[in-house]
């Protein structure tokens, strides 16, 4: 029995090694962490980013969940240095204006 070989047409790895959309430059890891926090469908990914057909992103998807593993250490990598800069730089400026406003 043949394994079949994995095709995403249309994901490219950049330069820097980082699975991409097409020519698009949208990163795979970009689609996927948008999806996770606002619960996006596919269609959704679409009317958020109309330059990406829905058939890149349907073929980006099925790129992460046959490389979910790798893409979450990446997603959580980032998170991780969001929250060391949070913890570095102390509250945003901004956000301690809109509060003493009463904006917030």
């Amino acid at each position: 029995m043949s394994t079949p070989a994995a095709s995403y047409g249309h994901v490219f790895e950049d330069g820097r090694g980082r699975a991409c959309v097409g020519s698009t430059g949208l990163a795979v890891v970009q689609l996927v962490a948008e999806q996770a926090a606002y619960g996006w469908s596919p269609e959704e990914l679409h009317f958020q980013h109309p330059d990406v057909s829905l058939a890149q992103i349907h073929s980006a998807l099925a790129y992460y969940w046959d490389h979910a593993e790798e893409i979450d250490e990446v997603v959580e990598a980032q998170l991780e240095g969001i929250r060391d800069r949070l913890r570095r730089d102390g509250p945003s400026l901004l956000k301690g204006r809109l509060r003493a406003a009463q904006l917030l």
